[in-house]
This record gives structure tokens, sequence and C-alpha cells, in this order.
């Protein structure tokens, strides 16, 4: 069973002065930048998914702005795939679940942004077409939300999000158990 990584939406307009700014973007990106560095060592496939956003109205990640540029953190190198989406789910009208069967991927492991949307989005997806994910919950950020003028801080919702994938769509854990459990694989 091969093992690819997939980086998802960590783009600059999630992190400071961006037009969409997360609860802990760089301290996310920092931990995604070790499980990088891990699958680098390691010569296992990496996916950068970067989402470009064409819906009108739209306000961030718009097309060929700042904003919509990968984070310096986990900066593609050249052979590195990277799967343009317009969409939350990672899977939905791109050819990641192709490119993912081509190599033999049966295992995911996920990190990125925004936890309560592209993450979940993504993660519920790519089970239900049968890959086996693990979730790095501290490579991940999101935001505060609001409902009937009640907020719910983003660490709640990122917890919320989180606790609701493990077990069922995913193994769910920090970065340090997870570089700790694969240097012993």
């Amino acid at each position: 069973m091969s093992t690819a990584l997939l980086l998802i939406d960590i783009q600059n307009d999630y992190f400071p002065n961006g037009r969409m700014e997360l609860s802990s973007p760089v301290k996310a990106a920092e931990h995604a930048s070790k499980i990088l560095n891990w699958f680098r060592q390691k010569s296992k496939p990496i996916f950068h998914i970067q989402h470009i956003s064409i819906q009108e109205g739209a306000t961030f990640f718009l097309p060929e702005t700042e904003g919509a540029h990968i984070n310096e953190a986990v900066l593609p190198l050249k052979h590195e795939s990277i799967v343009i989406k317009h969409r939350p789910n990672s899977f939905h009208t791109t050819d990641l679940e192709q490119q993912l069967r081509n190599k033999g991927i049966t295992k995911l492991v996920i990190c990125g942004m925004m936890t309560h949307m592209c993450i979940d989005a993504t993660v519920r997806a790519a089970k239900d077409l049968g890959f086996e994910c693990t979730l790095i919950e501290d490579a991940c950020a999101t935001r505060d939300l609001s409902f009937k003028n009640k907020v719910v801080p983003a660490d709640q919702v990122h917890h919320a999000f989180v606790s609701a994938l493990n077990g069922i769509y995913a193994n769910v854990m920090s970065t340090e158990d997870f570089l700790q459990q694969a240097d012993q694989n």
C-alpha cells in the first residue's frame, strides 16, 4: 500500500494580512512543513492542492493574485504535483483521484486549510472513494464562525470537525505522533 501527502490550500490569503485570515495559520503551516519534509526525505508522493476562486463574487484566492499562491512554508518543488481546484472537495472536477490511482496510492496523509470546509469535504470524499486517511490535526487551521448571532471560536470549530472525522473518516493525530509512528514503521 502506497501513501501520499495532500497539502490542501495552504495559500497566502489565509495568513496574516490575507483576504481570509485564519486562526493560527503560521503554526499549522509549520507543522505541515514538518510532514512535508518527512515525505520528501522518504521520497513519497506529494500533492499540493491549490484553490483558485472562479465563482462570481469571490473575495479571496482570486486568479493571478499573491493571495492565491501557495505559502512559502510549503512551496512545491518542481517535481511535486499541483492540483488546481475550484470547490472545497479536492476531488470535485479535478484529476486528483486519477493521479492517485495511477501511482497506486491507497493511503492519504492530509494537512491544510480550512478545517471546517476544504479539509472536511476532501477527507469525507477520499474515504468515500476508498482511500485510508490520516488527518494531521495540528497541521490544519480554520477560523471563527457565526450562526444566529453566536460566534463559535476557531478552536471549537476545529475540534468539532476533527472529532467528527476521527474514527470513521480518518485517523486523526498530531504531527509529533505521526512522525514518531512513521519513523518506527
